[in-house]
């Protein structure tokens, strides 16, 4: 009997604030942001082969099957593991838009490495298939760690975060951002001052509401002008913020009926939904510490 997990979620994420505090020799970006989980989900299942072959078993509009994050992630993860004749299937079944500062391929990448850990039998530790994920992307390990994090470093050092159970109204602005041109501009400001996680005193209700700022966002409403909209409408609920380096902007509320309210005023231009905070990632259970 083939061994199967299906409907695995791979959930989306918001940067509650994002700080771009400097640059490293190499070129890569430092960062501190609020991690938070998401309920709105894209959805996986895998199969295990008995060949060599790792297989995605359907088309994703504009992902060539062998650039996909989720058969990258595989193959890193046979090829830790030692065996050449692990095999598996996958099926991405898209939720979240490309482009949109969601976190969606890291999420598939890392849900991947997290299901087929447990079906090949591989054994890895949650900071083993971290490590492995960080080759991927650097928001990877944050899905792996399993819960809300404070990130710093490039987004690998991550710290256990409380949240508040916030409903979150996200707009989609209809455009795709990518993300090399907003790291790259010269727009950029590299030296917001580093902050420590205890500095807020309500943790769980200030990083959500009113807390910092996203450093990316002036760059990204200057070549989108998209989102500059989206915020500009949104901030008449509360204060509204890009979330990564875009396109997707969302705004806190403490109750579903605001989300809602808000949601009924939304302008048909955009795609908008709402979503709930989660505390822990639907699949930690399949980690191992």
């Amino acid at each position: 009997m083939t061994a199967t997990l299906n409907a695995c979620p791979a959930p989306a994420k918001l940067n509650l604030f994002l700080h771009v505090t400097g640059r490293r020799p190499d070129g890569y970006h430092l960062l501190q942001s609020a991690f938070q989980l998401i309920d709105r989900a894209d959805s996986l299942d895998f199969a295990v082969r008995d060949d060599d072959q790792i297989v995605r078993a359907n088309e994703v509009p504009g992902v060539p099957a062998e650039s996909d994050l989720v058969v990258r992630a595989a193959r890193l993860l046979r090829e830790a593991a030692g065996k050449a004749d692990l095999g598996a299937s996958i099926t991405v079944n898209k939720v979240l838009p490309m482009g949109g500062g969601l976190g969606g391929g890291s999420s598939d990448a890392a849900t991947t490495l997290m299901a087929l850990n447990h079906l090949w039998q591989t054994g890895f530790s949650r900071r083993k298939l971290m490590e492995i994920g960080l080759k991927l992307g650097a928001d990877v390990p944050f899905f792996l760690f399993g819960r809300n994090a404070f990130a710093e470093g490039v987004g690998e050092a991550l710290s256990p975060l409380e949240t508040a159970d916030y409903w979150y109204v996200v707009i989609e602005p209809g455009v795709s951002v990518p993300t090399p041109i907003i790291f790259s501009s010269p727009q950029l400001t590299r030296d917001t001052k580093a902050v420590r996680i205890t500095d807020f005193p309500d943790a769980t209700k200030q990083i959500a509401s009113s807390f910092g700022k996203n450093d990316l966002e002036m760059v990204a409403t200057r070549h989108f002008p998209e989102i500059a909209e989206a915020i500009q409408w949104l901030s008449r609920f509360g204060n509204a913020r890009m979330t990564g380096s875009g396109a997707c902007v969302f705004c806190a509320f403490e109750h579903e009926q605001q989300a809602d309210e808000a949601l009924k005023q939304l302008p048909s231009r955009w795609i908008g939904w709402k979503a709930k905070a989660m505390q822990e990632h639907p699949l930690a259970h399949l980690l191992q510490s």
